[in-house]
């Protein structure tokens, strides 16, 4: 978990390091998710009972095949439909929070709902008013970040599991185990900070 962490994080850097890179690696990602989904779909036509319904899946499999063959061939057309389509999602779960939030009970934490939506109307707002330009860059930052917090995440779950190990250790345990245990924290530590100074 530890290696895989810092791979994560390393990963992470590289691609806020390189957004355009990035952004291209996604498509390519998002594409071969829908030549997959479009055989599964129409594999699943197959075992229809009806031939209309059967018609329906083939052709919405043979539209996921050509949607992933044309991300593909043209990266940056993709991108920007997707980023365009990623702003106004964002724009309306903004609005349904802060709607949402009015609605929850006095005494609840309300207002972090509606900042939580007020913000991600405005990073929506923002996205969609640069666009297209912000196809080129805006899935390779959000790629990067997410990258970033499932190593960090991955790394946090290792640390917290150790630290665990400390206080369930029986009371016969040696202390050159304790020991042992104390180095693997911190030599985990420590390459997982030097992965982040590279």
């Amino acid at each position: 978990m530890l290696v895989l962490g810092i791979v994560y994080t390393f990963a992470g850097f590289v691609a806020l390091g390189s957004v355009v890179a990035a952004t291209v690696a996604s498509v390519y990602i998002v594409g071969a998710m829908m030549i997959m989904a479009g055989i599964v779909e129409i594999a699943s036509a197959f075992q229809m009972k009806s031939w209309g319904q059967s018609i329906l899946w083939v052709v919405l499999g043979a539209l996921y095949v050509v949607g992933g063959f044309v991300a593909f061939q043209n990266p940056a057309l993709a991108a920007s439909i997707l980023t365009l389509i990623l702003g106004w999602s964002l724009v309306f779960s903004g609005f349904l929070r802060i709607f949402l939030a009015m609605k929850m009970k006095e005494g609840s934490p309300w207002i972090w709902v509606v900042i939580s939506g007020i913000i991600t109307v405005a990073l929506g707002g923002m996205i969609i008013a640069q666009w297209p330009a912000s196809g080129a860059f805006v899935l390779g930052i959000f790629l990067g970040v997410d990258l970033v917090f499932v190593g960090f995440g991955g790394h946090a779950i290792l640390l917290g599991l150790v630290s665990e190990s400390f206080h369930t250790l029986p009371i016969g345990t040696s202390i050159l185990s304790q020991a042992m245990l104390g180095k693997v924290v911190h030599w985990s530590s420590m390459m997982f900070l030097g992965a982040l100074l590279m």
